[in-house]
């Protein structure tokens, strides 16, 4: 039959084996992510050199100053206003399907060509040339896709001052 452990020893490392010990899970992590290392390095490198780690170096020592005018900044009014309009920017692409919106700014891009076009003829705008262009199929198309533009816009703004009232 065993003999019943009385005493149990336990094996407490000197802060010198706990340094060794660290440095070697230090250099094993190292050797076994070499390429990461070494890719992060020349990173950091690049950093270096263009002047962005300087820069990080100068922002974190005066880290209060800059966050002191930081938000003195966004403590404006009109900062205000532009924070609650990128929102509502983000939540009205959020709202659109791609395929439309890329139609709709291949419009835009193609009508300031064409306008730009007129600007460097310098042609001269007249109600006879107006009243010809109608007829163009393009420009009836524009013209009837921007009545239901007007239209959805009116709709709203009946909808809101409804509610504002």
């Amino acid at each position: 039959m065993a003999k019943p452990i009385k005493q149990i020893r336990r094996v407490i490392p000197t802060p010198e084996q706990e340094r060794e010990q660290a440095i070697t899970d230090i250099l094993t992590a190292l050797a076994n992510n070499r390429e990461a290392v070494l890719g992060t390095l020349g990173i950091i490198k690049q950093l270096q050199d263009i002047g962005v780690l300087a820069a990080l170096n100068a922002l974190l020592e005066k880290r209060v100053d800059v966050g002191v005018i930081a938000i003195n900044q966004i403590n404006q009014p009109n900062m205000h206003n532009m924070i609650k309009n990128g929102m509502n920017a983000i939540n009205f692409l959020g709202k659109v399907s791609p395929d439309q919106l890329q139609i709709m700014l291949d419009g835009v891009s193609r009508g300031l060509v064409r306008f730009g076009e007129k600007i460097d003829k310098r042609e001269k705008a007249s109600i006879w040339k107006l009243g010809s262009s109608i007829g163009n199929d393009d420009v009836k198309t524009a013209l009837v896709t921007m009545l239901g533009f007007l239209e959805g816009m009116g709709e709203v703004f009946k909808e809101d001052k409804q509610e504002l009232h």
